[in-house]
């Protein structure tokens, strides 16, 4: 395996402090980091939140390969230009694209036989991955394959051996994962031109994806092969080392949406000036926050950390307008729509670091929420490619849209976001209905009780803070109420969170290490695990379950000491273990803050410092846990520059430990500059604090001072203080 090294792509070699001397930001990104162990990052070339994700697909088709890429195989069926990132379950890699040589057999093929399908062991050492091209030699065929992307249009180019009998072939059977073609055709339309679509069935259960597509060359002959005629060959003979070209440009509405895509965003052959275009996409987007560092790995890792935030959302719009939505009708939108929300993962750091740094996106993205809610009559849970999947527990679309309410984003229409909020949470499915009877769900009568009731617990929180901020205060103290459910789980006798029946008795017997992924109490995670999903209520938590602050944060401190040991058959998310906390998974992300929140920040101080210097790494296997669409990232981004939003639509962010000497975020407002005066890896607690050149003396800061833009001063010291 090739040493894991940051590619420059032309860019001068990488010097202690990016952004003054004028080095590209996106030389310091690797894409590499977390494509190995359990990332799943997408490896591939893409635009900020693209449509488009085009790169290589593998055979392998297990729980490490969701994002059809992984360091520990290198073969290569095809380059598709749908992905995942992150995620724990695998689905698109739609339309996907391989170049061969000779005569090939039509179907996937196995590891155990390189003669099989069309599949080709990839050379590595020769890859070439960067912010908006990805390029790799096929060894099988003696073809280099490079790809680059707009929003809507896959561009390829292969340079070929000499060959009479070279091809491209679409293959529109293999997906990804538990992705089943239901329906798919191609439709030749002259001799460099065709269209079609795939539907297909996995996690997404109507996944419709139409593509129009172009050759650089014409094609001398067209064959159908392989099962149900599900590939098209197309047939050139080529001379030693001619690139030939492709563009492939997708919708999720129509061919004709295709078509106009092609026209527009793929009007021309220039293969190298849309990757430029790629690279100045990515170093604009890159620009929203710029850092100061003498350390390269600092700045690898957090360009790398804020391009894997980039990822997703991913548009759904085609260039008029129309879309799919979620009741399988086609809508017009003035402005962009997006799917792939993978909300359970990214309401705790993705959505709150859009907020600051990307908010005309962040209103997009509520307002895509908004539309699904009309459609479907809720707000999306896990919504993929326009459909509702269900995945995970709760009802995490409430989070993000409360926030966008209580932060007054702009291009956000308040009172339909909190009309939203209030037709989710008068459903009666996933256990709402069993919660409103009881007061709680009860262990006995519903799969992951305590996982669905806490997290609707906080939704409710949430919605609270969203009433009192648009002045329903009758309405916001009855969201508040409910949102105390979590109370009756707690057991005294164990300070743990604990099952209980429809009878009122704690579940026995009771072990609070055991974890049975998806078949027990909890959703991922154990109970000491979840003890501390009450980010909307610390205090009231502190006070009525543990009796004080204090009690609150010994119990706390022993979450860290225990043995990292976890009986029964828990989830492989449950990962980057430190005792008990789980920082590979996100119900464990925003605990490390609690501590500042209790009066005691000297801890959080120790964690976050530990947490980043051992669970993010500038290696292949650099995440700890599933990426997560941005989630893992944005947690690195936030905590680095020394803050974090624990409370959902809590519109602030509780000061932790900052890492970077100096940071500019692009906000609303201009610029929000952030200085950690003497920061090192001795010099970890917050001494005195600074606001616009004024002590300051709280734990948190507000959203709206960020976005108004200002400078926040961290004096950074090697002894703990105590600075509110």
């Amino acid at each position: 395996m090739k040493k894991l090294s940051i590619l420059l792509a032309g860019a001068m070699a990488l010097t202690a402090c990016g952004p003054k001397n004028e080095t590209p930001l996106t030389s310091y990104v690797n894409p590499l980091i977390g494509s190995g162990g359990h990332g799943h990052v997408f490896v591939g070339a893409s635009v900020p939140f693209g449509m488009v994700q085009l790169g290589p697909t593998s055979i392998t088709q297990t729980w490490d390969w969701c994002s059809g890429y992984h360091q520990d195989e290198q073969s290569v069926i095809g380059f598709s230009h749908t992905h995942l990132s992150g995620t724990g379950i695998g689905d698109l890699f739609d339309v996907t694209v391989m170049p061969v040589v000779g005569e090939v057999t039509y179907e996937r093929g196995t590891l155990d036989n390189p003669a099989s399908g069309m599949w080709s062991e990839a050379d590595r050492t020769k890859e070439v991955a960067v912010p908006g091209y990805y390029s790799v030699p096929l060894k099988r065929y003696g073809i280099t394959a490079e790809m680059t992307a707009t929003q809507r249009v896959g561009y390829h180019r292969y340079t070929f051996p000499e060959a009479s009998n070279a091809a491209l072939v679409f293959d529109l059977q293999n997906g990804g994962c538990w992705d089943k073609t239901m329906e798919a055709q191609v439709e030749i339309t002259s001799d460099s031109t065709l269209c079609g679509y795939r539907f297909s069935k996995g996690w997404a259960k109507n996944q419709r994806v139409y593509f129009a597509a172009q050759t650089s060359k014409p094609f001398t002959a067209v064959e159908r092969g392989g099962q149900d005629s599900l590939y098209t060959r197309l047939n050139f003979a080529t001379t030693d080392g001619e690139q030939v070209m492709l563009k492939v440009a997708i919708s999720s509405v129509s061919t004709e949406g295709a078509a106009l895509a092609l026209r527009e965003e793929g009007a021309t052959w220039n293969f190298d000036a849309i990757r430029q275009d790629a690279t100045a996409r990515w170093n604009e987007e890159l620009a929203r926050i710029t850092i100061e560092t003498p350390d390269t790995v600092q700045n690898r890792l957090f360009y790398t950390a804020l391009y894997h935030s980039m990822m997703a959302p991913v548009l759904f719009s085609d260039i008029n307008g129309d879309y799919r939505g979620a009741n399988d009708s086609v809508y017009n939108a003035a402005e962009p729509r997006f799917t792939n929300f993978s909300l359970w993962d990214t309401y705790r750091a993705k959505q709150p670091l859009m907020t600051l740094v990307q908010p005309e996106r962040a209103a997009q993205f509520v307002n895509s929420m908004i539309d699904i809610c009309q459609q479907q009559g809720r707000l999306p849970v896990w919504h993929l490619w326009g459909n509702e999947t269900d995945c995970m527990v709760g009802d995490p679309a409430i989070p993000i849209v409360a926030d966008a309410i209580v932060k007054q984003i702009p291009g956000v229409d308040r009172e339909a976001a909190y009309q939203a909020i209030l037709r989710t949470l008068e459903q009666d499915g996933r256990g709402r209905k069993l919660r409103r009877e009881y007061g709680y769900i009860p262990c006995d009568l519903f799969q992951e009780a305590i996982a669905y009731d806490m997290e609707y617990a906080l939704a409710d929180g949430a919605a609270a803070n969203a009433a009192y901020a648009l002045g329903y205060t009758d309405e916001a103290e009855v969201h508040d109420s409910i949102s105390h459910s979590y109370r009756k789980y707690f057991d005294a006798s164990t300070q743990l969170i604990r099952g209980v029946d429809s009878k009122g008795a704690y579940r026995t017997p009771f072990n609070p290490y055991f974890a049975d992924h998806r078949e027990n109490d909890y959703c991922e995670g154990n109970a000491w695990q979840y003890t501390w999903l009450v980010p909307h209520d610390v205090e009231g938590y502190a006070e009525n379950c543990f009796g004080s602050a204090e009690a609150m944060v010994q119990q706390l401190d022993t979450l860290f000491l225990l043995p990292s040991e976890i009986p029964g058959h828990p989830s492989p998310d449950i990962s980057g273990l430190i005792g008990q906390f789980a920082h590979g998974n996100e119900p464990s992300h925003h605990i490390l803050y609690l501590y500042t929140m209790l009066g005691a920040p000297e801890k959080t101080a120790q964690r976050v410092r530990e947490v980043l210097a051992t669970q993010y790494r500038d290696s292949f296997d650099g995440l700890s846990g599933n990426e997560d669409m941005g989630q893992m990232s944005a947690w690195y981004v936030l905590s680095a520059l020394g803050f974090y939003q624990v409370e959902p639509a809590g519109a602030r962010y509780w000061f932790g430990s900052p890492s970077i000497p100096e940071a500019t975020l692009k906000v609303a407002g201009g610029n929000f500059i952030i200085e950690a005066r003497n920061a090192n890896t001795e010099n970890i607690y917050i001494q005195s604090v600074e606001l616009n050149g004024q002590p300051y003396t709280l734990p948190y800061i507000e959203h709206s001072d960020i976005a108004a833009g200002g400078k926040l001063v961290f004096v950074m010291g090697s002894e703990p203080a105590k600075w509110y």
